[in-house]
């Protein structure tokens, strides 16, 4: 028990380290990229700074499978060069016996993550789309998905322009019994218009049997009120601009991803992205034992027997192999060329199976 503990702590420090280091990197040249991206004129360096460290996080998020295996490297070779590993063996402990520590940390901290790292990097890269809207073009359009319907919104210098739907097209650029409203920069009212539908082309919303409402100089809209059987509303908002307002399924904390996927659906929209990205963390922690054991696989060996350079490489190489396959069988679920549970689970899991394989060969081979 007390070896466990030994290795679980120093696996645990040295991965608290590669993340620190990572992070660090991933800071400074995120500061780099939003002084090139803001005009220092008009967006202080206190901004920048906080843009920064808002996205940070989600950068750490996306590497940690490489933080994983470079932190697996870095333990072994450590043990290896310290002869720890042959003690060990001297001792009549195998090897694998040894990597039960580091396989338990990594599933509890792959467990953290899911459950409170996830959040906080949805919260942090809302706050930095919002922020970063706000200081490069003054204004934000944003879309909201509910069981009610959807709502998008769109606000500049003159006012804000609210848009209700009941259902919508797989890209929303067609909406089903829309309601817009119209909202002065104080927050005053201007007008109302109901509509069937309403379809987005080149600059407008095309309405059919659109009902309109002056709000702001008739004392009785209702009375005033005009009926078109076709009518036309001009907005700057277009079909990649109502994606983009979605935001990346990353930007939604897991434990609220099950009712915004049931909302997008219900509201017409595809949910197959988010779906396959909910399956994607959930199989996180499988994921970063993989690269555990990819790690050991090719550097729980005495230093002596040399080639430690390519061992490591081969380590790397494997890593990034892995990684790309995920994500080439996350494109295939979102397309809906294989099951969902298949894109998400199977990459994982063979990767275990085979680095299982390996180190049974290399210990009792």
């Amino acid at each position: 028990m007390t070896l466990h503990l030994y290795f679980a702590r120093k696996f645990l420090m040295t991965i608290l380290g590669v993340a620190a280091i990572f992070f660090a990197l991933i800071g400074l040249l995120d500061l780099i990229e939003q002084l090139r991206k803001f005009d220092r004129d008009l967006v202080g360096f206190g901004d920048v700074v906080t843009l920064t460290l808002l996205n940070v996080p989600a950068g750490l998020y996306r590497i940690l499978p490489l933080v994983f295996i470079l932190g697996t490297l870095a333990l072994f070779l450590s043990l290896a060069r310290t002869s720890e590993l042959v003690v060990t063996r001297a001792a009549g402990r195998s090897a694998l016996r040894a990597l039960m520590a580091p396989v338990v940390v990594t599933l509890l901290l792959g467990f953290l993550c899911i459950g409170a790292l996830n959040p906080i990097v949805a919260a942090t890269s809302t706050q930095y789309e919002t922020r970063a809207s706000k200081l490069v073009s003054g204004e934000s359009s944003v879309l909201s998905v509910a069981k009610d319907g959807l709502w998008l919104r769109q606000g500049g210098a003159g006012g804000q322009t609210v848009i209700a739907a009941e259902r919508s097209n797989l890209d929303g650029t067609r909406l089903i019994n829309v309601t817009f409203l119209n909202f002065a920069s104080d927050g005053t009212p201007l007008g109302r218009i109901e509509a069937v539908e309403a379809e987005l082309t080149d600059g407008r919303w095309a309405l059919s049997q659109a009902k309109l409402w002056d709000l702001a100089t008739q004392d009785n809209p209702e009375a005033a009120s005009e009926t078109f059987e076709t009518f036309e509303v001009l907005t700057d908002l277009t079909r990649d601009r109502i994606q983009d307002s979605f935001g990346t399924p990353s930007a939604i904390p897991i434990w609220e991803l099950p009712g915004f996927i049931a909302d997008l659906e219900a509201s017409g929209f595809s949910a197959s992205q988010h779906r396959v990205w909910f399956h994607m963390e959930l199989a996180l922690p499988l994921l970063l034992v993989a690269m555990v054991l990819i790690g050991a696989g090719f550097t729980m060996r005495h230093t002596r027997f040399g080639r430690t350079g390519v061992m490591v490489l081969f380590a790397v190489m494997m890593g990034f192999g892995l990684f790309f396959i995920r994500s080439f069988a996350q494109i295939l679920g979102e397309n809906g060329q294989i099951p969902i549970a298949l894109a998400a689970w199977a990459p994982p899991i063979a990767a275990i199976c085979l680095s299982l394989a390996l180190l049974f060969h290399l210990e009792d081979g």
